[in-house]
């Protein structure tokens, strides 16, 4: 059974960091990326690795986050400084694997002003 699980979401205040991790399990997975969900918003991507580890990110979080895998462990990172009041969302894990697209069910991630 295709697992992802995210963790690390929490409440913060505004300038101040989380780290969220993405386990996977079930399969191996080419892309990886991070998506979030704002209350009556569109899920829209956050940032994506290849399976070599190249990332891209939103024009938002560019220079704020960064993400990262660790192959080995199926895992994979959202580094998130500076956050401000509008990273607040549900903050999902997406996998790509060789059957399809896999998400986890989210982390909630508050940053209060």
């Amino acid at each position: 059974q295709v697992q992802l699980v995210e963790s690390g979401g929490g409440l913060v205040q505004a300038g101040g960091s989380l780290r969220l991790s993405c386990a996977a399990s079930g399969s191996s997975f080419n892309a990886m990326g991070w998506y979030r969900q704002a209350p009556g918003k569109q899920r829209e991507l956050v940032a994506r690795i290849s399976a070599g580890g190249i990332g891209n990110y939103a024009d938002s979080v560019k220079d704020r986050f960064t993400i990262s895998r660790d192959n080995g462990k199926n895992t994979v990172y959202l580094q998130m400084n500076s956050l401000k009041p509008e990273d607040t969302a549900v903050y999902y894990c997406q996998g790509e694997a060789r059957d399809g697209t896999y998400w986890g069910l989210g982390t909630q991630v508050t940053v209060s002003s």
